[in-house]
């Protein structure tokens, strides 16, 4: 899984599966381009991993944000040959009944529109390229309503669709798009989701979480032709055989 010479642009990179997806890119060679509202966090993370990589402070909420960081990393390595789409949030789980509207509203502004952002940033540029991969974190909560979190649900599910939707319109431009959906992850995620009490993913003990080198290993195979036959679907973390694939642990 060589990616030298490749530029990678990971949004939601300060933390978790974000973080660990860039230091895993750049450790394959790849330059690495890491998109956060915390300019702070990620502009220590590129430090550590050095000349490669370019932090750009960034809320994926914004389409004119996302397309100058878009950009930016264009012109700074030449080209985009992935994209993550990573950025998502869980808060706030609340009954349906009981959910605040703006908060509601404000978790489809970055777990659908910000994937969305992203996609229509990348993609005139990758068809001028000749193809590149598109690379969406996916659930679990994307198939199976759970109580709660009918915006995380909800949002997720369309993300699901809109990697569907890209791989019908620009397959033959080359451009691969595909989920991943990395089940429970020992991020600051599964904290928030222990703290609000609700449902059976809060009653997960921490060590039942994979950690976030999984599916930061498992983001750079499905750069390789390996990942082929999933094109337009989704890759799921739970499944041994998958995880035998990548060289994962059981």
């Amino acid at each position: 899984m060589d990616m030298t010479g490749k530029t990678v642009v990971i949004t939601g990179a300060s933390r978790g599966i974000g973080e660990a997806a860039a230091r895993a890119f750049a450790e394959a060679g790849a330059n690495v381009v890491l998109l956060a509202r915390s300019g702070d966090a990620i502009g220590r993370i590129a430090r550590e991993i050095g000349d490669n990589a370019l932090a750009i402070t960034c809320d994926v909420k914004s389409w004119s944000q996302v397309k100058s960081a878009i950009e930016q990393a264009a012109w700074r390595f030449g080209g985009i040959d992935v994209l993550i789409n990573n950025a998502g949030v869980i808060e706030p789980i609340a009954m349906l009944r009981a959910s605040d509207p703006a908060a509601w509203s404000k978790a489809f502004d970055i777990n659908l529109k910000g994937v969305y952002h992203g996609m229509r940033a990348v993609v005139p540029m990758m068809r001028e390229k000749g193809g590149g991969s598109v690379l969406t974190v996916s659930s679990g909560a994307a198939h199976n309503a759970l109580e709660g979190w009918s915006h995380y649900c909800a949002s997720k599910a369309a993300a699901h669709m809109m990697t569907m939707a890209l791989h019908k319109e620009e397959a033959r431009a080359g451009i691969r798009a595909i989920g991943l959906s990395p089940g429970t992850v020992a991020t600051e995620m599964q904290r928030e989701i222990k703290a609000s009490g609700v449902g059976p993913v809060a009653a997960l003990d921490w060590s039942d979480h994979i950690p976030p080198e999984w599916p930061a290993q498992a983001l750079l195979w499905m750069c390789t032709a390996d990942a082929d036959e999933f094109l337009g679907g989704e890759i799921s973390l739970r499944d041994p055989d998958i995880r035998k694939r990548m060289g994962l642990g059981g």
